[in-house]
């Protein structure tokens, strides 16, 4: 249901009548299978024996829940009322009378819509427009009781723990952030290393630890433990102090195994404190590579290696995928390089893994907007599918990766968005169905990235059977391939932005260097007061590997594809589009 309220704006009688059509389609699938032993098999609103939920938001209701509420408010039988929430009853406020079909009066509409469908609604809009002074006292006379902790996103900026950390407090509460834990030479410990931003933390101190998924209000990630010692770091060496007060950074021992990557930690005491927000890193882990053991007995060793790697690196990101393979994605070739050593000698006790050569993420993308609209029909022929793709506009996707706009917005603000900064046509703006899905293209079945797919037009079967999920949801993916390959389409490649420094005597053999990995020098500056040049450029990623090496081959884009594609063990051949799409 979240999806009729934030993405489709529907309207009460709209969605009544979809939601009549889905349990009849149902029905008419559940009555073939009906047998005697079993009984009626069919569902019934009214009966409540169907539940009306949100995915998204995790809740559900049958009109079971609305009747007793209604039947205890009003002092009406709980049966009638069911009855009265679904089918041809509609109620009027203006008169207070029940009829069987509606006046036509705008006041008049269905049991359904009037008492359960458009109250959600309310509270949701109210949600979504953030009008806190008129929804706390609906949800009070819906006796709905939320604790102070669960009615903010985000912690106050005005409260003590705030201002302590604005002003550096020495006698406010402890604030210290953990950014890192570092491994200790005890095998398998690590250190906490983070800042103090108020107060002072010192050696025997019960901390509240606070984990990225503490939520205020609630126990989950969240610990009370004693910090057994304080340490501070001086280069290679580790000095033990009592305490350490705010401003500097500080190493603890004795927090290890309740804390990942990151925490906040406070007074035990400060129950309100709120958790400071997580870094977020300029890179993204764009490398990847596939590690095993060769043993296979030592599996067990590599996942714990591995656990112990993404505890140590913050940006490490360690995964398992659908084939089974154990997944490490770092910044560059170097970090993996790094990551892999860490990972075999002081995680696994020299256990010998193997590894893959490291993989670039790409995406793919196109350039225009495709040359005709192409057309797609499901397997059994009775359903058509007609779409057209064109990129996005120049700002858009950054605009949606940062969450400025998004499916959970107000359709009004969104359109008033795109219409005014990405220059979207009023009306399509508003006829957005969903973002995404983001997952594999018809290149080299790589993540897709900025483009923009129209339905041109939809022509569905009468008969609900035949255009069931199995039908549609290939065809989608088909007309999509379809529109994609008629628009130029193109793969993305991640950058890296390099900066060298060296005397102008080395400048033409830089600029050589980089012309054969593809690079682009952008600037290039002299340093005051010195004989070296500064000098910025983008090299692609998959060219940055064996950079310091000149004698390596560059790569071109048709290659990239079939290396893609060959190491997924898809034909290094592209499907061709008339596999895509049909004729009329």
């Amino acid at each position: 249901m979240d999806r009729c309220f934030l993405e489709l704006q529907v309207e009460g009688e709209e969605a009544y009548q979809t939601f009549q059509r889905v349990i009849e389609n149902a029905n008419v699938i559940m009555a073939t299978y009906e047998d005697s032993l079993l009984g009626d098999v069919q569902v019934y609103p009214e009966k409540g024996t169907v539940a009306f939920s949100a995915g998204l938001h995790g809740w559900a209701f049958t009109l079971t829940n609305f009747a007793k509420m209604y039947a205890s408010k009003f002092g009406v039988d709980e049966a009638k009322m069911m009855e009265r929430l679904w089918g041809e009853n509609f109620f009027d406020p203006a008169t207070k009378k029940w009829t069987n079909k509606s006046t036509g009066s705008p006041t008049c509409k269905r049991g359904f819509v009037q008492f359960c469908y458009e109250p959600i609604k309310q509270i949701i809009l109210t949600c979504m427009n953030d009008q806190k002074d008129k929804l706390w006292p609906m949800l009070q006379k819906l006796g709905v009781v939320m604790k102070a902790e669960e009615k903010d996103l985000m912690g106050p900026f005005d409260d003590m723990y705030a201002n302590a950390i604005w002003n550096c407090d020495p006698e406010g509460p402890l604030m210290l952030y953990v950014s890192k834990m570092i491994p200790a030479s005890d095998k398998g410990r690590f250190f906490a290393f983070g800042r103090v931003f108020a107060g002072n933390v010192a050696t025997g101190m019960k901390v509240r630890i606070m984990g990225p998924n503490y939520v205020p209000g609630q126990k989950k990630d969240l610990y009370v433990k004693s910090v057994q010692r304080t340490v501070i770091w001086m280069g290679k060496k580790q000095e033990s102090v009592e305490d350490v007060p705010y401003g500097n950074t500080v190493a603890m021992v004795g927090l290890d195994q309740f804390i990942t990557k990151n925490a906040t930690l406070t007074n035990e005491k400060e129950v309100d404190a709120h958790p400071l927000r997580a870094m977020k890193f300029s890179v993204s882990p764009v490398v990847h590579v596939a590690v095993q053991c060769k043993v296979a007995s030592d599996l067990p060793k590599l996942v714990e290696g591995l656990k112990r790697l993404a505890k140590s690196d913050p940006m490490v990101v360690c995964a398992i995928e659908e084939s089974g393979e154990h997944i490490i994605a770092g910044a560059g070739k170097l970090h993996l390089e790094i990551c892999l050593k860490d990972l075999q000698e002081d995680f696994m006790g020299g256990t010998e893994i193997i590894q893959s050569d490291p993989v670039v993420s790409f995406r793919e993308t196109v350039l225009e907007k495709s040359c005709r609209t192409v057309l797609s029909k499901s397997p059994n022929k009775h359903n058509r599918l007609y779409m057209e793709a064109r990129p996005m506009e120049e700002g858009l996707a950054e605009a949606i990766d940062e969450g400025r706009i998004g499916p959970r917005d107000d359709p009004k603000n969104r359109a008033k968005t795109l219409l005014e900064a990405f220059g979207w046509d009023k009306d399509l703006a508003k006829k957005i169905w969903c973002f995404g899905p983001e997952t594999t293209g018809a290149l080299a079945e790589e993540n897709m990235r900025a483009i923009c797919f129209e339905v041109c037009d939809v022509v569905l079967h009468a008969d609900a059977i035949h255009r069931g999920g199995g039908q549609i949801i290939p065809t989608t993916r088909r007309v999509i391939y379809a529109a994609q390959l008629t628009a130029k389409p193109r793969l993305l490649e991640p950058v890296y932005l390099v900066e060298i420094q060296a005397p102008e005597q080395a400048l033409g053999g830089i600029y050589g260097v980089l012309n054969q990995k593809r690079g682009h020098v952008f600037e290039e500056l002299q340093r005051p007061g010195t004989p070296l040049y500064n000098i910025k450029a983008y090299l692609p990623v998959i060219e940055s590997f064996g950079f310091s090496n000149p004698l390596e081959n560059g790569t071109q884009a048709a290659q990239l594809v079939a290396d893609i594609r060959k190491r997924k063990g898809l034909k290094e051949q592209m499907t061709p589009l008339s596999e895509y799409k049909d004729k009329l």
